[in-house]
């Protein structure tokens, strides 16, 4: 087989991440509770379901992860990220809180959640890539 053929090539999974800053301008993370990332901090998001948009999974994952009701917005970035026999194309949206003051609680695939701001971030464990990517799109917390 040749290099780079179809044969050789890992599956795709669709993901999504939510880019969330609330009223003073913090980014929203949670801490992963399961692999990939278990322990480090990150945009609440993961797969897409079957026939469910790129918008609604955005909306679905922040509400399991942390109860927040998002309004999604505009598409920030895409990373693709090597699993354990996947790639994870993971397409990140900017998304509003629907009420402002609630308070995000942890649930689904999240062990701890937190708003931080851009000096929290040099001292969280997050998953790799995250901090970096962010600010290349211009998406982290001023």
């Amino acid at each position: 087989m040749a290099p780079d053929s179809p044969g050789d090539r890992l599956p795709v999974q669709a993901c999504v991440g939510a880019v969330v800053l609330d009223g003073e301008g913090r980014l929203l993370l949670v801490r992963r509770r399961n692999a990939p990332g278990r322990g480090l901090w990150s945009v609440p998001g993961g797969r897409v379901e079957p026939g469910e948009t790129l918008p609604a999974a955005v909306a679905r994952e922040v509400r399991e992860e942390t109860g927040l009701a998002v309004r999604v917005g505009a598409e920030v970035g895409r990373v693709t990220v090597p699993g354990d026999g996947v790639v994870y194309d993971v397409v990140d949206f900017a998304c509003t809180l629907e009420a402002p003051a609630a308070t995000p609680v942890p649930g689904d695939d999240a062990d701890a959640v937190t708003w931080a701001g851009a000096a929290d971030l040099g001292r969280l464990a997050c998953t790799p890539g995250l901090v970096a990517t962010l600010r290349g799109w211009g998406a982290l917390p001023s």
